[in-house]
């Protein structure tokens, strides 16, 4: 597919039919989603990838975020940030910090760059020809989450991806509902 077809045809599916999604895709998922930028060459990005026997466990503690439809699909990823790996990398000699001052940061580039790699998946989703739908976990559910599948305290979810086969009618028409180019983009000043 054309890169400009598929960012034309991503869009979150909420519905997913059982077929799972083949450990080819999967593969190349998780391969893009490592080459996402990271600054200082950081890679403060990991990603729990879950399927099967783990679906479950995972809506038992997360699902308030999304449509029982979308807990229907058989692969979910979720996108995690460190901000210790950032503020470790930054530390170093070549980077001439040494103070890991996090006020340094003009904003969290560590989760910046994992939404960025959350990007890369949905978009290599629509290229591999499946659907997928990205929710948040509410803050009151990430101590649970956690603890059920062992994630350290210092690497933050910021959301997950639930991916699969669509199976909704037919995408929605948002046409009315899209803001202008005019509305949302300037050129020189505001």
């Amino acid at each position: 597919m054309e890169f400009h077809d598929v960012v034309r045809h991503r869009h979150m599916v909420r519905t997913f039919t059982s077929e799972p999604v083949p450990q080819a895709s999967v593969d190349r998922i998780l391969g893009n989603a490592v080459r996402g930028p990271s600054a200082g060459f950081s890679q403060g990005q990991a990603f729990l990838v879950l399927s099967g026997g783990d679906l479950p466990k995972f809506w038992a503690v997360a699902s308030e975020a999304v449509s029982a439809s979308a807990q229907t699909a058989p692969l979910l990823i979720v996108p995690m940030s460190s901000k210790r790996v950032y503020l470790d990398r930054y530390a170093q000699p070549d980077k001439g910090w040494t103070d890991r001052d996090e006020a340094r940061w003009p904003v969290p580039f560590w989760h910046i760059d994992t939404g960025m790699a959350a990007l890369l998946i949905l978009l290599t989703v629509v290229d591999e020809g499946l659907g997928a739908v990205y929710f948040g976990i509410v803050p009151e559910a990430v101590p649970e989450f956690r603890a059920a599948f062992g994630v350290p305290g210092d690497y933050e979810p910021i959301g997950a991806i639930a991916i699969g086969y669509d199976a909704e009618p037919a995408p929605r028409d948002l046409r009315s509902r899209r803001r202008s180019s005019g509305e949302m983009i300037r050129f020189g000043r505001w």
